[in-house]
């Protein structure tokens, strides 16, 4: 990051070489991040304060050389909260136009760790996915991909662990080492149903952690999945219809423990039962319930959080004692509660503003025939290489009177398919985010004996 500040700071006007001396000081801090992501086991507490390998929640301490005492540590900050607005974002402009992948994408990451300014600057200029077709910020994966071409990432299954690991890059072999870790699952059977616990990390997987990110929950067949996120909707990214349900019944509520992690329910997986054990794919079917279905008409928006709300429930404390008052606590209530969307429209609201308002359904791209091979086929375009049953596409699913063209209804909104041993590939893009995704395609990975 630091030989491309400083070509862009020699490259602008001679009044800037005073910062020449900032420049080295921000090399030092590029290196340490660096090094914070390379220790695994030893940073575990770094991520408990930020929200991902992608980019500290948090501004860097002052390095190792400064003084302890607030005064100087004060002094360091506002050195680099003193620069001038106006060249800083020239800076952070040219390199978000220059750094396009990863790991070189890192230096937008520690820009907006140097300080407050340099944070709001940066995330001023980075734009989201759908924007600019790149990730870059932890939010990046609660956010909707590309609508042209489709962000491709691919999962790495490890058995022993039951762990399934999504990163950045076409495959294992053309990544290599590079490969950049987006999210990370762990299969977790229980005596009714199984679990898959997603999180930032692949070293971490309790819901209690800064890393916890959401889950996947099936029922006892195996036949249907819902996504839980372990994020509130963001207010300005539910669908006007959308209004949160107060379903929770909290088991157990302590004043100084209101801050307890809960999960909202985002999406349900299906699968179709196959009685007559009829050869072909699975058969699926997912009702994304906060992407309502004008997302995909034409001039429509998907719903885009632009921020964690990891505050939510501290800013509702009083709320649920409120109600915990007026509960039976109970001492092993442990698991983190179920909140629900509602997206159903009300009465007064005319009828073609509800079907506009209706939730995207997502089904299965129907395969064909190939007598040749004997076999069902898809065209995933060279991004899947092995036959197996976990592999599809997913398309929209609109009726007539939903306005939505055929073209869109053509249009792949993701594929998922296997390309060696235990290694899958990922593409999605718009309306869909990279974590509802991912946990779609975690559906596959559980066994469905009905299903096939």
């Amino acid at each position: 990051m630091i030989p491309i500040l400083e070509k862009l700071i020699s490259s602008t006007t001679p009044i800037i070489m005073p910062f020449r001396s900032i420049v080295r000081e921000l090399k030092e801090i590029g290196e340490g991040i660096s090094n914070m992501y390379r220790r695994g086991g030893e940073a575990k507490h770094v991520h408990r304060h930020g929200k991902s390998h992608i980019a500290p929640e948090c501004s860097l301490p002052p390095p190792p050389s400064s003084s302890s005492s607030s005064s100087s540590s004060s002094s360091w900050q506002s050195r680099w909260a003193n620069l001038p607005p106006e060249l800083l974002l020239d800076i952070i402009q040219r390199l978000e136009a220059s750094e396009t992948s990863w790991p070189a994408r890192r230096a937008l990451v520690a820009c907006a760790s140097v300080c407050k300014l340099w944070r709001e600057i940066t995330k001023d200029v980075v734009k989201t996915p759908e924007q600019c077709g790149f990730i870059t910020f932890p939010i990046s994966l609660k956010q909707p991909g590309p609508r042209d071409s489709p962000i491709q990432c691919f999962i790495r299954r490890e058995r022993m662990t039951s762990t399934y690991c999504l990163y950045l890059g076409l495959s294992p072999a053309l990544s290599g080492d590079m490969s950049k870790l987006l999210l990370a699952a762990k299969k977790i059977r229980r005596a009714t149903c199984t679990e898959f616990i997603i999180s930032l990390v692949s070293d971490d997987f309790s819901w209690a952690s800064n890393t916890y990110v959401g889950k996947l929950r099936s029922n006892f067949l195996g036949t249907k999945f819902t996504i839980l996120d372990g994020e509130p909707a963001h207010e300005t990214s539910l669908p006007l219809n959308c209004k949160l349900q107060q379903r929770v019944h909290l088991k157990q509520v302590l004043p100084n423990k209101v801050a307890a992690a809960a999960n909202y329910k985002v999406a349900t997986v299906s699968y179709e039962l196959n009685v007559l054990r009829t050869r072909g794919p699975r058969r699926m079917r997912c009702m994304m319930h906060l992407i309502p279905i004008f997302a995909i008409q034409e001039g429509g928006n998907a719903p885009t959080p632009l921020k964690f709300t990891t505050n939510y429930l501290n800013d509702h404390a009083s709320t649920t004692t409120e109600h915990a008052s007026t509960t039976t606590p109970d001492s092993k209530g442990k698991k983190p509660e179920v909140v629900e969307f509602d997206s159903t429209g009300t009465a007064n609201t005319p009828e073609s503003i509800q079907r506009a308002r209706e939730p995207l359904v997502l089904k299965n791209k129907a395969p064909r025939w190939h007598e040749q091979l004997q076999c069902w086929c898809l065209n995933f375009k060279g991004r899947v290489t092995v036959a197996s049953v976990k592999n599809f596409q997913l398309v929209a699913a609109a009726e007539p009177c939903q306005n939505v063209s055929a073209a869109e209804q053509e249009k792949v909104i993701l594929q998922f398919g296997k390309i060696g041993k235990d290694i899958f590939t990922m593409d999605y893009r718009y309306p869909l985010s990279a974590f509802q995704a991912f946990a779609i395609c975690l559906s596959s990975f559980d066994t469905k004996p009905a299903c096939e």
